[in-house]
């Protein structure tokens, strides 16, 4: 019974929130039941038991970091399927019937340069105050793409070096593409850019940060356009601390034996000049390190809860939000 306890929370969560969302709205929000009446309960079922067998698979530490990365891609196969579909068969398949750049950058640059359009600035803050930075290791769109570069392996050593490049420069570096990312978007709101040129620059930003994957994250087996490129994963890294779910180093376990530096794609852990291990910027709650730790001293901290409870509870919650994503987020 305990092994299915939690998977079942997770599905019956995800039924009273889509079951709502379903019956309530004059216009029908999920893909399924504007393809065929009745589609949508039937989409409901297929996304409960989807997280419900998504639970029971992650839950066994060592199977975590397949399976997170195997949904994450799941997800962006289904966002970017759905857009091919919307453009090239018919436009049911978008939200909205209009078209909209799909690249995080736009969540933040797109209000600020049409001072309108807070849904998904809304949507995006709602996630981090509930599950802190999942946004950046389950939620986001693109992120996978990233995810899936740095997996190429390269030599320990060579990883090595650039890693610790990474975590001197990165965090002054994504303040720096933040900064400019807004500053352009209000330039263009002030100068009274047409959209046009707004989504020349989006491409062109787009197109830098592809090159950033199939070269940088690719050759060097870190995530570098989500640690320095992607300006959303910056603002979640600075406000995942709205969350009461933390990450940490339980001090009396760790041996700074390092083993966990490099599963950290995110670049998010290093020595300091003592040599102990702290988790620095960039960290996602991803969970990777843990299976790499020996001596179980990477936990989870939810206010008053430590350890495996904060970890189930986080797994819970970013398991429902993942589940919601997958089933509801099109263009």
């Amino acid at each position: 019974m305990k092994r299915v306890l939690l998977p079942l929370i997770v599905a019956v969560s995800v039924a009273v929130i889509l079951i709502p969302v379903h019956i309530m709205p004059a216009k029908p929000l999920l893909l399924g039941e504007r393809l065929i009446a009745g589609g949508g309960w039937l989409q409901i079922f297929l996304a409960v038991v989807y997280s419900f067998l998504l639970m029971t698979k992650m839950l066994p530490l060592e199977n975590r970091t397949k399976w997170r990365n195997r949904s994450w891609i799941f997800f962006t196969i289904v966002f970017y399927g759905q857009l091919i579909l919307g453009l090239f068969a018919d436009s049911l398949f978008l939200m909205t019937g209009k078209l909209h750049l799909p690249i995080p950058a736009v969540i933040i640059a797109g209000p600020v340069y049409r001072f309108s359009s807070w849904f998904m600035p809304m949507l995006f803050l709602s996630s981090i105050l509930l599950s802190g930075p999942a946004w950046c290791s389950h939620l986001c769109y693109f992120g996978a793409v990233d995810s899936i570069a740095a997996h190429k392996r390269n030599s320990p050593k060579k990883k090595s070096r650039f890693r610790e490049l990474m975590w001197q420069r990165k965090p002054l570096f994504r303040i720096y593409v933040f900064i400019g990312v807004v500053l352009i978007a209000l330039l263009l709101r002030l100068l009274n850019g047409s959209p046009g040129i707004a989504t020349l620059f989006a491409i062109l930003f787009f197109a830098l940060g592809l090159l950033i994957i199939f070269t940088v994250s690719r050759r060097r087996g870190v995530m570098a356009h989500c640690t320095i490129w992607c300006p959303v994963g910056t603002l979640v890294n600075y406000l995942k601390y709205i969350s009461p779910f933390r990450f940490v180093v339980n001090r009396g376990n760790c041996t700074s034996c390092m083993r966990c530096i490099p599963a950290c794609n995110y670049v998010a852990m290093s020595r300091d000049e003592k040599g102990v291990l702290v988790i620095g910027n960039g960290c996602t709650y991803c969970g990777d390190c843990l299976t790499a730790c020996p001596h179980d001293a990477l936990e989870y901290q939810f206010t008053w809860l430590r350890g495996e409870r904060a970890e189930k509870l986080w797994l819970v919650v970013t398991i429902v939000l993942h589940t919601l994503f997958l089933t509801l987020a099109r263009v």
